[in-house]
């Protein structure tokens, strides 16, 4: 509008408009307004150039951030070499952060506090702690001051690397220097110590903070650091200091110390954050927990604390690892609406779960789009693609994007391929039957300068597993651990289970007491491996066995229940079978849902044996397991079998049939049934109609799904929220926008209002035609109903 009016901004606003472009996430559009600003004949000063600088050392452009300052001709000061340093720093490039204090010294330029700590952080940031410390004590002696952001700094980076003892011993030579220790100071040695596991120094330092050493209950009071007369200070646990112990007991496997926590947190006066929640939501998914989890992502609506991207990746992970990917899409398209942005964390999430749950090339497509993000992909994100493609088996695509990669580590942009990688190559390879080309990945792996880890090892003890070659994986591991590599718990999992599966039943129990012995606990996995192997022994009693997971404080998986369920068939034990059964069901984790369907069958074959007949949710386990092959026959052959084993048959039983025939798009066979189901005197209800319309739209055919709509109304069965929803979305991608308009107004008629998963349904389908204007309105429409998008 300014620039319709002649009016031309002054150099202020334009350098306010670029900051927070660039504040904002908005880099790859700041060198746009720049060069806007200069064809309107304003002319930048150095604040201007330092914040283009800062857009692209954020978006990793070292080379063109290197260009500008070379070769235009402007002002320079120690922001801008602060800048740039600060962009080597990010990309792991320290060394060369540091080689350009020798160019700020040709340009006449200072150095001060925050270039010392930036490379400090830098050194840091790629492990290089004691030389980090070299660099802040040489600026000291040079003049530069020394302050507690590098002290933290210093301490943080001998944490993460261990060195605890001597984190502490800085502490004290802060004091000694006359740099008295913050808040932030003690909060980096409470996260230290306690991602040790050493839970009792970590408490003991708040007992120091609150000057309460000797008192191990001690009450939290909200104050923030307060300088005494005499210098020192008067330190309170704040917020950081909870969430840190909270996300440590979480990592720790202490839930429940951790919840403990949480609510004393509140009973002191402090309200949690989105860290706080994040932490617990974290602890939770890790115990399986999901479904609380998802109640305290509500609980944080209701307290006004906002998800973020972090939030959001750990929920849409562990849904993903769960099997649950439609949820999963469903916390996405939450983001999307929330304005929450994708960062490279959650797109590495996204496309590790979409290669999971068999969508490939959206996960490629996804991959694709990081760059339109400004994400750079890291080694992380490789080797999520690279994972997907050896399932998928495609090596050739594999081996291609570690090509990739190096050319990038070329181009200084510091993406090399390491140890992760090659394993995950490794193991494709093996898998795939090429032995000859994982052993030549892994000779290459070791000319690169790679070590072994307990990865690449795991490939390795796998293959040997699957050659039926026992003592060369032993021997394997011998050697790998005399070369000082600690073996984890996948790699004893793993030989736990090659033992058992070989019948030798003492070198498995063997493994499991190792385990033991050096402080690996045991997860789902590893306990199902060894109550499999016990339980098939026929030596130990599955109550006690099964007791045993629930001890460790492990949430059983659709495995643990396979298992036990077979077990206690076996043992001519109904009534633990049928109460498995039951808390199965309520953990909606029914083995039947997610395990083959022979071995469904085999468990099936054995309960019958026992006289207990199958019902609606072995019907509708077995059926959805059957649509997996995509034939009708198939699935009602299925039908007819459990019918004949005694299953009753009801509306609901119908239903089920319906819903899965139509869910492939089999409305024909679906609607023979219905006809079957209305014969013999079952009526059809919503959930049948609603069935068929979303097969109708499912296969393209939007008359037969009006058509069904019709005949549901003549038949005077109401339609239900969920019925114009599918109506509205398949009417919206067909793009009949008037159509979709009447069949809403119907529904108001009705007295139905719209829901937030129907707005969403409005707002996408508007959005995905370009009605941007109709999408906004229904928006304001839902916000202003108090309406917020739900699953």
């Amino acid at each position: 509008m300014i620039r319709t009016h002649h009016i031309v901004p002054t150099l202020p606003l334009w350098n306010r408009l670029i900051y927070q472009f660039n504040a904002t996430g908005l880099v790859s559009q700041v060198w746009d307004l720049y060069s806007e600003m200069l064809s309107c004949g304003v002319l930048p000063n150095v604040f201007t150039h330092n914040i283009l600088v800062h857009a692209w050392c954020k978006m990793g452009h070292l080379s063109l951030a290197l260009d500008f300052i070379r070769n235009v001709d402007f002002d320079v000061d120690t922001v801008t070499y602060n800048t740039v340093i600060w962009g080597f720093c990010q990309q792991g490039l320290a060394n060369q952060g540091f080689g350009f204090l020798s160019i700020m010294v040709k340009k006449d330029t200072f150095f001060d506090s925050f270039t010392c700590n930036i490379l400090v952080k830098g050194f840091c940031r790629i492990g290089s702690v004691k030389y980090g410390e070299w660099v802040m004590d040489n600026l000291v002696n040079g003049g530069i001051c020394r302050d507690a952001v590098g002290f933290n700094t210093l301490i943080d980076g001998y944490c993460k690397v261990g060195e605890i003892s001597y984190a502490f011993e800085l502490m004290e030579r802060m004091r000694n220097q006359g740099v008295f220790p913050d808040i932030v100071t003690y909060n980096t040695l409470i996260n230290g110590c306690s991602k040790r596991g050493d839970f009792d120094r970590a408490k003991s330092l708040i007992d120091e903070i609150l000057g309460l050493k000797k008192k191990k209950d001690c009450a939290f009071r909200k104050v923030d650091d307060v300088n005494d007369d005499d210098g020192t200070m008067n330190l309170e646990p704040n917020l950081v200091t909870y969430t840190t112990l909270i996300s440590a007991y979480c990592k720790q496997h202490g839930l429940s110390e951790a919840l403990s926590l949480y609510e004393e947190m509140i009973s002191d006066g402090f309200l949690p954050d989105v860290v706080t929640y994040g932490s617990i939501i974290n602890g939770l998914c890790k115990r399986g927990m999901l479904t609380e989890a998802k109640a305290l992502l509500k609980e944080m609506d209701k307290m006004g604390v906002n998800p973020n991207h972090v939030v959001y990746a750990i929920l849409v992970d562990s849904l993903f690892k769960a099997g649950s990917a439609w949820e999963s899409f469903i916390y996405q398209s939450q983001m999307i609406v929330c304005g929450v942005s994708f960062d490279l964390v959650v797109c590495t999430t996204l496309i590790d779960g979409l290669f999971k749950s068999g969508k490939s090339d959206e996960a490629e497509a996804m991959f694709c789009t990081l760059a339109k993000l400004n994400c750079i992909p890291n080694n992380i994100t490789y080797t999520a693609m690279i994972d997907g493609c050896c399932k998928l088996g495609d090596m050739d695509g594999a081996e291609s994007l570690l090509r990739e990669m190096e050319r990038k580590q070329m181009l200084d942009q510091n993406i090399m391929p390491n140890a992760y990688i090659y394993a995950t190559l490794i193991d494709g390879h093996f898998k795939a039957g090429k032995q000859d080309a994982a052993v030549d990945l892994y000779n290459e792996m070791k000319l690169n300068g790679l070590e072994e880890n307990s990865f690449v090892v795991d490939a390795f003890i796998n293959n040997l597993k699957r050659c039926q070659k026992m003592e060369e994986a032993e021997g394997l591991c011998k050697y790998m651990m005399s070369k000082g590599l600690l073996l984890d718990r996948v790699n004893y999992t793993s030989l736990m289970d090659a033992f058992f599966k070989t019948g030798r039943e003492s070198d498995a129990l063997n493994m499991a007491e190792k385990m033991a012995e050096t402080g690996i606990t045991f997860d789902v996995v590893a306990y199902n491996v060894l109550i499999n192997g016990l339980l098939r022994l026929g030596k130990y009693d599955a109550e006690s066995v099964y007791s045993g997971i629930r001890e460790l404080g492990l949430a059983p998986d659709c495995a643990t229940y396979n298992t036990m369920i077979n077990a206690y068939c076996k043992q001519g034990k109904l009534e633990n079978a049928i109460k498995l059964w039951n808390e199965m069901k309520d953990h909606s984790e029914g083995f039947l849902k997610l395990v083959r369907l022979k071995r469904a069958m085999d468990v099936l074959n054995e309960m019958l044996l026992w006289g207990i007949c199958p019902n609606i949710t072995i019907h509708k386990a077995l059926l959805n397991a059957c649509s997996k092959c995509k034939r009708a026959d198939t699935i009602l052959q299925m039908h007819k079998r459990l019918v004949g084993m005694g299953l009753k048959v009801n509306q609901e039983v119908y239903n089920s049939l319906i819903t899965v025939l139509c869910g492939l798009g089999m409305t024909k066979r679906a609607t023979l049934v219905l006809n079957n189901m209305t014969k013999e005197g079952i009526s059809a209800d919503t959930v049948t109609y609603n069935a068929l319309i979303h097969g109708h739209f499912k296969s393209s055919h939007i008359e037969k799904a009006l058509a069904t709509y019709t005949q549901m109304l003549n038949e005077g069965v109401s339609p239900g929220i969920r019925t114009y929803n599918l109506l509205l979305g398949g009417l919206l991608a067909a793009g009949l926008m008037s159509k979709a308009h009447e069949i809403l107004g119907k529904m108001k008629e009705s007295g139905l209002d719209p829901d937030a998963s129907l707005y969403n349904t409005l707002i996408s389908g508007h959005g995905k035609v370009g009605n941007k204007k109709e999408a906004i309105k229904f928006y304001c429409e839902m916000v202003t109903k108090g309406l917020v998008p739900k699953d």
